[in-house]
């Protein structure tokens, strides 16, 4: 999962410092990070670990749900985390979402951000679990071979033939 995706870290920072909401979703746990900054007088800044959505729209109105006082924002950046949970700590990202919550004076919001950032590595954990057993995953491996499937019977190979594909020593 984190192989040739790069990440720029910088691009990322700015687009947390200038979005009111951000999803931040991560496709492998089909969760995403919902982050809104936008504040009332009764309402503080919100973050939480939702279903991923299926389209942007979907996304928008689920929004609106949970912050009906605030109504549909003019935007919601969307960015794709193919990589693993701790990536986000260990780059630095982590840490400038949570400084951007601890700026809005909500000390509350700050915890809510360590407890969804610990859910989503469960999450991440049960998920790299379920790979390694099997479980909703469909392996490559103990399948039955292609030669399998269309019987000895069917492959001809002459003596020359063998005889290509292998040294004398492999014989």
């Amino acid at each position: 999962m984190d192989s040739d995706y790069r990440i720029d870290v910088s691009e990322v920072n700015r687009n947390l410092d200038v979005a009111d909401v951000v999803a931040l979703y991560f496709p492998l746990l089909r969760k995403t990070l919902l982050m809104d900054l936008r504040t009332n007088e009764v309402d503080g800044p919100m973050i939480r670990v939702v279903p991923m959505a299926n389209t942007p729209e979907e996304r928008f109105q689920s929004l609106l749900k949970m912050r009906p006082r605030f109504g549909r924002p003019d935007s919601i950046t969307i960015i794709p985390w193919p990589k693993y949970i701790g990536t986000l700590a260990e780059i630095g990202i982590w840490e400038h979402i949570v400084r951007r919550y601890a700026e809005t004076g909500h000390p509350e919001v700050v915890r809510e951000c360590e407890t969804c950032f610990a859910g989503l590595q469960k999450l991440e954990r049960a998920e790299v679990s379920r790979a390694i057993r099997g479980e909703n995953y469909e392996t490559i491996w103990g399948q039955r071979g292609v030669a399998e499937r269309i019987g000895d019977d069917d492959i001809e190979l002459e003596d020359d033939d063998v005889e290509e594909i292998y040294d004398d020593e492999d014989l």
